[in-house]
Order: structure tokens, then C-alpha cells, then sequence
């Protein structure tokens, strides 16, 4: 402690005590009246950059319906009746292109054309086609807009999940909820700014995993937050027995205190970060049983949902309780379903997943219109990349399946300031884009700037680096987005 004393003494003579203290006093009123979240833990620069959206956004929160596995486009929304009239034949040289393959088709000889069991129809005024399996997403085609040329260039399903939940195909790099949290903060304070939820299909299943909602290198405050589906939506929230709020709040202090004297001799944002990450449990502990209770929603709703919706932890309850946690104001709410990954018996899987998911995917866009809510939330429904036009393994019309396609596939946006209707072509063949083709990083600009943000300058310096979340690359599609 001495030796301390003496270096602060060498160290601040009169003029300095002064000239510091002048310009401290003005930093602190300027700072207090910018950004409030400045003298709450928070660093100077994120206090600045939270609840400062760059221009006038279009969407205030946004909710990721991500259907993990891959759902094939060709049976959902790419209408080709080409690979149908052509049924069995081989890929022709000239479309495939010597293209990569994975390790699962590599050793094919032939690459058999595969039509689509199911049928398709025309609906809404951008007369979009749409499969049998989505009869309720065909009921709200006109507040959508299908864009049928994403690609990616990763092919296996680790790296291209990583890469459109984080900009990266590498881990430990922010996923886009925790970018929106570092940028906007959360428009409730009594719960977290990035929600997550999982459901899992009957399907060929892959994993999530934690990184795909990890805050990366920004403070761990800005790590999703994942609800389960048991009693305790989220773990470890609640009071263990025979310890009351009011020995729950002590506690805190006192570790507050602790922390403090961290601070105060280390200077480790993280610190700050636990601290308010113990009072967002605090306070969660009254917030989150009230928005995951379902029992109060009407049975119009509920009729409207499915249901299953009355179920925790599947699609269809996923779904209601993402409205009301975006109603209730969290920024990001990100939803996985698991068991798209039609490798096999891809007409019956996917069949099943559409029962899963179709209803509920459609109730929300109708829920969230009703509540006057559609226009400032971007709604987003995807997966990881797409499916071949061939089939991997044997063929016949009522059963196959279909490899990894990063070439072209198809998700569609609604609401939150998005342009209802097509956007982009893929070739006769379902295998190559023809028109507007709109990259991962294209993607994750264009929502960055519908939440009011120019993805170049929202930025995190790190290890001596810059990092955002498109990266070095990406295009707002101006085009996808209402004048």
C-alpha cells in the first residue's frame, strides 16, 4: 500500500490534479446526459454505442426462427418442375461446374435428378410458389419476402451455422444477438437483452451448442440467455429454499462491495460485467416467470398457435413465448429448431417438420400484425444452406435424399421495414443463382441496417483489431427493404 501512495504522489503534482479534474468534472456531466449506462459498469465505449442506433431504424427487435439441419428448399419454396420432368437423369456436367461436394456424395458416380414428391401453387399478389407442406405460411405470403438466392461458402453444418449466427466460421467471434445487445442495450431492464430458445423435431437432428449465442470477445453481459422448457426456465434463477429476496439482495451488496475493491485495484470490465449480470438475475427472478407464463393467453391464440403451443419447449410454445418476450422488449430472441437434415427419407421428415413448424411459424406473423407490432419487429425464418438437386444414396419418387447445397437456398424476412414478395432467382435446375444473389454478409448488413446500424461501423476493437460483424465484406440489399 505504500509503495502505491508513493507512485500516485510522484506521479500528480498541482497542475496536473487540476487539469485532470477540470476536463473529469465535464467528461462526467457530458457522459451522464449521453449515456446513462456509463456509470453503471459499463465501458466508455459501450455506454456510448448502447441505445444510439446510427439512423432512424426500421425494426426496434428482431426474432430468428433458425431451422437447424438445413430444410430443403426445393421442397418448400424452389418450385423446378425441370428435376421432375428429368427425374433420374444425371446432373449435366455444365450446371454442376466440378463444384465441391462433401464426403458424403464425393465417391458418387451419378448425381440423379430428384423432383419434388410434393406439389406446389401460387399465392398472393407476388403469385410466390409455395409447397403443399406450408399451407399456413401460404396464408401469409403477402407479408413476407422470400429470397431464393443465399448462398454461403461453407458446406458442412458446424461451420455454416457458426458463420450466419456469427459472421465467422471460426468460433469465439460475437453471434449477432450480442452484437444488437453491445449496440442497443435492452428495452426492458429486467430482463436480458438476447433471449434463446430450442426446440427439436422428429428429423435428422444436429446439435447447438453455446457458441453459436456467445458474446465472443464483448462482455459476457452480452451472452443470450437460453430458457429451457422445465420448471425453471432459467436455471439457477431462483432462490434456493429457506433464503429469502431480502437475503438475496444482501448477499449481493456484499459481493458488489467485493467486486468493487476488484475494480478498483485491476480496472477488469468483467468484473462490472458479473456484477450486472447478478442484478439482471435478481431482477429476472420477478420478470420471467410473468412473460413465460402462457395460461393467460386466450384461446383465440392458443387456437391460432396450435395446440402444442401449450407444450413447453416445443416449436409451436417457442414461438408464443417469443412474441411475448419481444413484446416485453428484449432485443434479439433467437429460436433453433432442430432436425432438418434430410440426408434420408427426406419426404417423411420433412413432412413431419412442416406439421412441427408451419402453423406456428405463421401464427406469429399474424400475431405480431394484430398487435401492431409487425412493422417494428423483423421476423426471420432460415436455415444454415440448402439442399442438393440430386439425390445422395438410392432413388425412387416417394423416397430419397438430398446432400448439402451452399450454392443456393432459400429464407424469407417479415416485417421490420423488409419488402414483401421474391427476391432472387436460382437456374431451371435448382443449383446455380441466376439472379440477385445475396451472400451471408450481404445478409447480416441489411438487418444490421434495418435496426438502424451501418454494419461497418458498428465495431469492437480486439487483440489490436476492428472486428464486426460482416467481417471485411457485405452489401445492404436495398432492394429487400421498404421505401
Amino acid at each position: 500500500m505504500e509503495k502505491e501512495q508513493l507512485e500516485f504522489h510522484l506521479n500528480m503534482n498541482r497542475r496536473r490534479f487540476l487539469t485532470t479534474a477540470g476536463l473529469g468534472v465535464g467528461s462526467v456531466a457530458l457522459g451522464s446526459l449521453l449515456a446513462p449506462g456509463l456509470f453503471k459498469g459499463e465501458s466508455a465505449e459501450e455506454a456510448m454505442l448502447q441505445k444510439l442506433p446510427q439512423f432512424a431504424p426500421r425494426a426496434k427487435r428482431i426474432i430468428y426462427l433458425f431451422q437447424n439441419g438445413a430444410p430443403s428448399q426445393l421442397e418448400l419454396f424452389d418450385y423446378k418442375p425441370v428435376l421432375r420432368e428429368r427425374f433420374g437423369e444425371d446432373l449435366p456436367a455444365s450446371v454442376r461446374m466440378g463444384q465441391r461436394l462433401t464426403g458424403m456424395t464425393a465417391t458418387q458416380t451419378k448425381f440423379p435428378l430428384a423432383g419434388s414428391y410434393f406439389n406446389f401453387s401460387q399465392y398472393g399478389q407476388s403469385r410466390a410458389w409455395i409447397s403443399e407442406l406450408l399451407p399456413h405460411t401460404a396464408g401469409v405470403v403477402d407479408d413476407i419476402c422470400i429470397i431464393k438466392s443465399m448462398f454461403t461458402e461453407a458446406i458442412n453444418h458446424d461451420p455454416a451455422l457458426t458463420f450466419f449466427q456469427t459472421g465467422a466460421q471460426v468460433g469465439n467471434r460475437p453471434s449477432m444477438g450480442a452484437w444488437l445487445s453491445y449496440g442497443l442495450g435492452s428495452e426492458n431492464q429486467n430482463l436480458p437483452a438476447f433471449c434463446v430458445l430450442l426446440s427439436k423435431g422428429k428429423g435428422n437432428g444436429q446439435g447447438v451448442y453455446s457458441k453459436l449465442w456467445t458474446n465472443g470477445f464483448l462482455d459476457s453481459v452480452h451472452q443470450g440467455v437460453r430458457f429451457s422448457s422445465g420448471d425453471n426456465p432459467v436455471l439457477y434463477l431462483n432462490n434456493q429454499e429457506a433464503i429469502t429476496g431480502m437475503d438475496r439482495r444482501t448477499m449481493l451488496d456484499n459481493l458488489a462491495s467485493l467486486n468493487q475493491q476488484n475494480y478498483d485495484k485491476f480496472g477488469d470490465p468483467e468484473i462490472n460485467a458479473k456484477v450486472q449480470q447478478y442484478e439482471m438475475a435478481y431482477r429476472m427472478q420477478t420478470a420471467v416467470p410473468e412473460v413465460t407464463d402462457l395460461s393467460k393467453e386466450p384461446e383465440s391464440i392458443i387456437k391460432m398457435y396450435g395446440a402444442d403451443c401449450l407444450t413447453p419447449g416445443t416449436y409451436a410454445a417457442n414461438c408464443l413465448l417469443a412474441r411475448k418476450l419481444s413484446e416485453a422488449g428484449v432485443r434479439f430472441v433467437q429460436l433453433y429448431h432442430q432436425g432438418w437434415d434430410g440426408h434420408g427419407n427426406l419426404p417423411g421428415e420433412i413432412r413431419g417438420q412442416c406439421l412441427d413448424t408451419d402453423q406456428a411459424s405463421a401464427a406469429l406473423i399474424t400475431d405480431l400484425k394484430q398487435r401492431g407490432l409487425l412493422d417494428e419487429t423483423l421476423v426471420i425464418w432460415g436455415g444454415e444452406f440448402g439442399r442438393t438437386n440430386y439425390c445422395q444414396g438410392t432413388l425412387t419418387k416417394e423416397n430419397y435424399g438430398r446432400d448439402h447445397h451452399p450454392r443456393c437456398f432459400t429464407v424469407w424476412m417479415a416485417g421490420g421495414g423488409v419488402k414483401p414478395g421474391v427476391y432472387g432467382e436460382t437456374d431451371e435446375f435448382g443449383y446455380n443463382i441466376v439472379s440477385n444473389p445475396v451472400h451471408v454478409h450481404d445478409f447480416h448488413a441489411t438487418i444490421l441496417h434495418l435496426m438502424g446500424f451501418n454494419h461497418e461501423e458498428l465495431t469492437f476493437k480486439h487483440l489490436g483489431r476492428r472486428y464486426r460483424l460482416t467481417d471485411v465484406a457485405g452489401n445492404v440489399v436495398k432492394d429487400l427493404i421498404k421505401t
